[in-house]
Parts: C-alpha cells; structure tokens; sequence
C-alpha cells in the first residue's frame, strides 16, 4: 500500500474507534501537516509568534477532540486540518488584538492576498469578516476558498471532495476570489 492507501485505511479503522490507528496516523500525516501550516503562516504578517509545528499541534489537539469529525479519506482529513489551521489563526489574532491598548489594529490587507504564491500578507481577521459574508451568499464557495488557499488542493481534488464538476469548482474559486478581493480592498 501507498501512503495515500494507509491513511484512508487508518481514517477508517479512527472512525470505528480504534484508538491504536491515531498513533500510527500521525506519523503518516506530521510532515503535510507541517507543510500546510507553513502554507498558512507565509499568508500572515512578518513576526507571527506561532510556528508551523505550534499551529500543526494547536489544529491537531483541535481535531482530535472533536468527536463529530469523521473524515472518510486523505482528502477529507487535510480539508479539516486547514479549516482548523484557519480558526487557530483566528482565534490568535482575535487575541492578539484583545491585547492591544485602544483596541483592534489591523495591519492593511494587500489585494494580492488570495493570489496563488500565498506569499502575500494577510489579517486572518478581515479574511475571516469576509468568508463568513461570502458564507451568508454561498457556503460553497468558502469551502472552495479553503480547500485551494488553505489546504492547497488542486480543483480536481476540491471538486471530488465537495462532489462537484471542476468546472464548478474553477467558477467557484474565480467569484469567490472576487468578492474577497473586493471585501479586502
């Protein structure tokens, strides 16, 4: 078997409630995990203080928690994985700007944000305001925006998750770069 084989297999033997198949997963899945959150962190702001091994084990803790979760294969689990690499980074910037005297500060958006390079500064905050906008119109959508930008899934791979044409998902991507292009301006 591959390692894309072994872990749809241990998701599987997961989800029946075989503790063991956590501790043979992680190791199958640590170094894509580190991958992703280093994906995500090249998107925020120079200085960030978590690290991509701290988001990996924050987003990680979060899943592993979270009984409802029951990803049926590889592609599944790294679509979670970067959802809920998105609510740490969330979560640590509401915090971040809780701290702060006078309020919330943001940092100005750059319009190139959702550019393919992901190397464009970004606030997870006014990210975040806007998804749950373009969420109110489409779910969708945001789930297309977080499997290409944040999971960095190909739109083959997004339209077999979300059980869509890839034409569908390529028109998905393209709106929903739009309006979040124009909700950051």
């Amino acid at each position: 078997m591959d390692n894309v084989s072994d872990i749809t297999v241990l998701l599987r033997r997961l989800g029946a409630g075989e503790a063991r198949a956590e501790s043979e997963l992680l190791p199958l899945v640590y170094e894509q995990l580190r991958e992703l959150a280093a994906r995500h962190l090249r998107g925020e702001r120079s200085g960030h203080t978590l690290t991509p091994t701290a988001l990996v084990h924050e987003a990680y803790l979060r899943m592993s928690t979270d009984a409802s979760l029951a990803p049926q294969d590889r592609r599944q689990f790294f679509a979670i994985a970067a959802r809920r690499m998105r609510q740490v980074l969330v979560d640590h910037a509401r915090h971040r700007d809780a701290a702060k005297r006078g309020g919330p500060q943001r940092e100005a958006v750059t319009l190139s944000a959702l550019s393919e390079d992901g190397e464009s500064p970004l606030d997870a905050l006014a990210l975040e305001q806007a998804l749950s906008r373009l969420e109110a119109m489409d779910a969708r959508k945001v789930r297309v925006v977080e499997l290409r930008y944040f999971a960095g899934l190909e739109m083959s791979d997004i339209a077999q998750v979300l059980g869509i044409s890839r034409a569908t998902a390529q028109r998905d991507w393209e709106v929903a770069r739009a309006f979040l292009f124009e909700a950051l301006a």
